[in-house]
């Protein structure tokens, strides 16, 4: 792994200031957090990648996939734009497909960051 990140790692901000992946992270358990935390950072440093880690879910818009204890597998779902991964929603799997109100909140704030984005170029 280089010593320079590819990407910069970001968390999708609310217009309220909120930080809704960091606050779902906190949530979790010490030993999930790293894990997510490793996958996240592998992203970072060698991106692009492909699965199993990562999968396109749509454009601009993939998915780390990490698999935790238990048959859990925790979803962060992410945008990029140049040198930046804005991490947008993150939720634990419960079912084969991806539930469409989970890939909703992602494009919302996919979008949403994409304009804030644009509008400080």
């Amino acid at each position: 792994m280089s010593d320079e990140p590819i990407l910069k790692v970001i968390f999708f901000q609310t217009a309220a200031g909120r930080e809704p992946v960091r606050e779902w992270l906190k949530r979790l358990d010490k030993d999930d957090r790293k894990t997510i935390g490793e996958d996240v950072k592998l992203v970072q440093f060698r991106w692009p990648l492909g699965m199993p880690l990562v999968r396109k879910m749509e454009n601009a818009l993939w998915e780390v996939r990490t698999h935790l204890g238990n048959r859990r597998i925790a979803r962060i779902l992410f945008t990029v734009r140049g040198n930046e991964m804005a991490l947008l929603h993150g939720f634990i799997k419960k079912s084969q497909k991806t539930p469409a109100n989970e890939l909703n909140l992602a494009r919302t704030r996919r979008d949403q960051w994409q304009k804030e984005w644009e509008s400080n170029e």
